[in-house]
């Protein structure tokens, strides 16, 4: 007989671990200051959110029209306690501006946040994020990012990774929120302009500066603001375009007129928000 053949036992190769990828330290910042954003963040090698429990993509929302179908629901359902609660009975076209408009600023804040705090700008694929229609809650599972040199280049990186996430969804969404392409685009300036604000508003916040004009945090996030949306940048429309309110009290206070109405004023109508259109500059300084 043969001699037995000598068992060959594989060498064990080390599997180097994957390398920490800097936007989870981002994230965790970002959520830390900005606990409105409801955001789970997933490592490489967790499941996909369950679909059969209601969450969604956003390319699934770009291309399933039962997977939209079921986020305008949860959005609807969202709304309804508050509408009843100001004798209002919004239409189906407001669920979908006010789901949007929930959408565009989350992601908005979601692309801005690590480009303000580390000058890293995530390039978020419509298969990494996740929508819970019941909830209107994220799930993010972070990739790639870019970090360039120049200032300009960077904000340049910015418009175009929010541009890159949005543009199936504004497709998606024409029909349901009755607007058209420039309204749409409209939305998304006014919401990249509301995120970097709302940072700098929450940078004060967390380091216990005064907010308004003088706050470093808020300042910052004005000029900000405005050297990302200086105008002429399409498909993005018009410019951040901040101004100062002065009160009776001596305080100042920035603001900006919305290009397009998130109507909120629908729903609730003595609301209306203080950056919409109909809001005059008399109820701002009230408000303020």
């Amino acid at each position: 007989m043969p001699a037995a053949l000598p068992v060959v036992v594989p060498a064990v190769v080390p599997v180097a671990p994957r390398p920490a990828n800097p936007l989870d330290t981002d994230y965790r910042l970002l959520f830390d200051l900005c606990p409105v954003l409801r955001v789970r963040l997933l490592t490489d090698d967790e499941p996909a959110p369950d679909r059969e429990l209601g969450w969604y993509s956003a390319t699934d929302l770009a291309t399933d029209p039962d997977a939209l179908a079921a986020a305008l629901a949860g959005e609807a359902a969202r709304i309804a306690p508050v509408a009843v609660g100001h004798g209002t009975a919004p239409r189906p076209h407001v669920a979908a501006s006010r789901l949007l408009h929930h959408y565009l600023w989350s992601v908005c804040v979601l692309i801005a946040g690590p480009w303000r705090l580390s000058g890293r700008v995530p390039s978020i694929d419509g298969a990494d994020l996740w929508m819970h229609a019941p909830t209107g809650d994220f799930a993010l599972r972070p990739r790639a990012q870019v970090a360039l040199p120049g200032e300009d280049e960077l904000r340049a990186e910015l418009r175009a990774a929010v541009v890159t996430h949005v543009e199936p969804l504004l497709a998606a969404f024409a029909a349901p929120t009755r607007r058209g392409t420039r309204a749409l685009w409209g939305m998304v300036t006014d919401d990249l302009a509301s995120a970097i604000w709302y940072l700098g508003k929450r940078l004060d916040e967390s380091t216990g500066a005064a907010g308004g004009p003088g706050s470093p945090g808020e300042d910052a996030a004005v000029a900000a603001a405005e050297a990302v949306l200086p105008g002429q940048t399409d498909p993005l429309l018009g410019a951040a375009h901040f101004r100062v309110l002065n009160g009776e009290d001596g305080r100042a206070h920035h603001t900006r007129t919305r290009l397009g109405c998130c109507l909120y004023y629908a729903i609730e109508p003595a609301g209306a928000c203080v950056t919409c259109p109909r809001t005059g500059d008399e109820e701002r300084l009230r408000r303020f």
